[in-house]
């Protein structure tokens, strides 16, 4: 780690360790403390499995059996093969009038669901699916902004073992067919529109072509969300269409019953990014998800009954998924689709004030632009309630600790989180009852064997750079690929490079807290005269000056070697000068090496992103070497690409 200033911001006070649930596992256990936990949960894996199972409460089979098969594989362990249960009935077994979502959108709709209206949504839903003959194993496809309909039809779906899969509506409709088009879905749920940004965007509009291209679908559920159901213009399609109120006019709620399938059985299908291809379709299986949320929710959040619970995402990121895992264990979801930023800069910290938000999830992007437009909730907001910020998306740089730290609030514990789509889950994350260090990840994940490695497979010291492995089998795993005999893509993904273990493909090292700190993916490292450069390394350093908003840095080939050019966006009114260059090399030359600076530092407009708000390195490193981009409908402004094509300074 380049940025050696790794002071203690935080650490939790003897009553709040005294009360967390990790406090209460580690008497459970009969384990000493975190360190002895975490080395248990690694090598004792069926017990330590087995334990949070019991700990978490989760409904099973009333004699499950915590036998792990090939258990010294990685990539061939099977969970609970003897388990059976329903994931729905784990979300679903609080049934009070108790208010499980609320629901708000912009400064345009606001709602309340209790748990006992979700499980009569989810009700209705299921007996009409029992009635069009949905079974085991058929897939579902989500068209939905992030409204309480996604929710419930996620968990109708996963009541008859089916498969649910979602893209989020700013997804254009060849985007969406490259997704669906592979998994081809039985049912559709589309809205009319979405809002965002204080605009009206049509969905409806695009039913046509999907229909086309995706002939399995049978069936559209469509949920009117920007008009009200008597003005839809509904399409002439094959498919039959479905109004929401009419099916839960037409089924009225009763008692659910729950059938349990294997432990393993497919829940949700979700899609690589895409900039490198076609997507990739993950499969994940109900119980390694439910399993994998109860413990990082329960024991790495302190998430309790009661507790309301905040998370930034759309339907396609892999944190809607975490999101609604949080009704397992009884807690309110504060549920927000739009903008963050509208009507006002930093209106999800009003909304979290207003609704007593515990734990407030949201991007590193997110964070470091209230930053640089000097927004400051703590002026404005009590947050009395708020005892854990989460960020994700991206690395979270040091500065942006101290921003929260100051201008957010002093008494919280923020955890900047990292694991990904292909786990749907965390990889490092937070720890309650252990200090939070400046810029780094508290922890790995318990039960999950962490390590960094050389490229040529050696361990590599605290404080070095390396690969992203886990060693141990884990049950957030994908079940496998879709449409991949043989698992022949599967194993290549994460095998492959490190045979025995799961290559992630972050660029990580250790740290003398026993925390992380991550450089950015190993796809998009540098390598100027063979040594290999983590681009947030470089990110910490740009980002610190006050007239850049945001920078992405890419290696582009030059003389036989690698030269890094470095791409700023900077503030309004700002011109990128040779002094201002210069500035900046000599900021990024001071604080690492001389392999970091740049070679090149081009101003650009606007920098591109996916649609989980990550930055777009590679997109940015094709078009800029004239390659193809595999799919530019996964990115949030395409448009900006134009920015990196035949730049004039690159060519010398």
């Amino acid at each position: 780690m380049n940025d050696h200033d790794q002071r203690l911001l935080w650490a939790p006070s003897s009553t709040e360790i005294s009360a967390s649930n990790l406090s209460k596992f580690l008497k459970y256990t009969q384990k000493k403390d975190f360190n002895d936990l975490y080395a248990w949960s690694i090598t004792d894996i069926e017990e330590f499995w087995g334990a949070v199972v019991e700990f978490c409460a989760i409904i099973a089979d009333d004699n499950p059996d915590f036998v792990i098969k090939s258990k010294d594989s990685v990539e061939d362990a099977v969970f609970f093969d003897k388990t059976k249960l329903n994931f729905a009935e784990n979300l679903l077994k609080r049934r009070d009038d108790k208010t499980a979502i609320t629901f708000i959108c912009e400064d345009k709709i606001q709602r309340n669901l209790s748990y006992h209206d979700i499980y009569n949504h989810v009700s209705s839903l299921e007996q009409w699916m029992s009635s069009i003959n949905l079974r085991k194993g058929d897939r579902v496809g989500c068209y939905l902004p992030n409204i309480p309909e996604a929710i419930i039809g996620m968990l109708a779906t996963a009541t008859h073992g089916a498969i649910w899969s979602t893209c989020s509506p700013d997804f254009g409709a060849s985007a969406l067919i490259d997704r669906f088009g592979q998994i081809n879905p039985k049912i559709l749920f589309i809205t009319d529109g979405y809002f965002y940004n204080g605009k009206t965007f049509d969905v409806l509009g695009k039913l046509p072509e999907i229909l086309d291209a995706i002939p399995s679908i049978e069936h559209v559920v469509i949920i009117p969300y920007v008009s009200d159901s008597t003005s839809l213009n509904l399409p002439k399609t094959q498919a039959k269409l479905h109004l929401i109120q009419s099916i839960e006019e037409q089924f009225p709620p009763k008692d659910i019953h729950f059938n349990r399938y294997p432990f393993n059985q497919p829940l949700y299908i979700v899609y690589s990014s895409g900039t490198t291809g076609v997507p990739k379709c993950i499969v994940h299986g109900a119980g390694g998800t439910l399993l994998q949320h109860m413990k990082e929710h329960q024991l790495h959040c302190d998430i309790k009954r009661d507790d309301v619970i905040f998370y930034f995402t759309t339907c396609s990121w892999m944190m809607w998924h975490w999101l609604v895992s949080t009704l397992a264990s009884e807690a309110s979801i504060l549920l927000y689709d739009g903008a963050p930023t509208y009507p006002r800069m930093d209106y999800l910290f009003e909304l979290a004030d207003k609704y007593n938000v515990k734990l407030f999830g949201t991007s590193a992007k997110y964070l470091d632009s209230l930053s640089k437009h000097d927004v400051y909730p703590k002026e404005a907001y009590e947050l009395k309630h708020l005892r854990l910020i989460t960020s994700t998306g991206s690395p979270l740089m040091p500065l942006t600790f101290d921003y929260v730290y100051a201008h957010i609030k002093s008494n919280v514990c923020l955890a900047s989180i990292s694991g990904g789509t292909d786990i749907v889950s965390c990889f490092v994350l937070g720890n309650p009852i252990t200090p939070v260090y400046r810029g780094e990840i508290q922890t790995a994940g318990l039960g999950l064997a962490v390590d960094v490695l050389r490229s040529n497979g050696e361990k590599a010291d605290v404080g070095e750079q390396g690969e992203l492995v886990c060693t141990q089998p884990f049950p957030c795993r994908p079940v496998g690929f879709w449409n991949d005999p043989g698992n022949v893509r599967y194993h290549k993904a994460y095998y492959e490079r490190f045979p025995g273990m799961w290559h992630h493909g972050d660029f990580i090292e250790k740290t003398t807290h026993k925390g992380f700190v991550i450089s950015g993916r190993s796809d998009a490292t540098l390598n100027p005269g063979g040594v290999r450069i983590g681009t947030a390394e470089i990110y910490r350093q740009v980002e610190a000056l006050d007239f850049i908003l945001e920078s992405i840095a890419v290696g582009q080939p030059f003389d036989g070697d690698e030269r890094v050019i470095l791409f700023v966006k900077m503030k309004d009114g700002i011109h990128l000068t040779e002094d201002l260059a210069q500035e900046i090399k000599q900021h990024i030359r001071k604080n690492t090496t001389p392999r970091h600076v740049p070679s090149k530092i081009i101003q650009v407009p606007d920098i591109p992103r996916t649609k989980n708000n990550k930055i777009a390195e590679i997109a940015v490193k094709d078009v800029m070497l004239g390659h193809a981009i595999g799919n530019i409908g996964s990115l949030l402004n395409p448009e900006s690409l134009v920015y990196f094509k035949d730049v004039p300074e690159l060519r010398g």
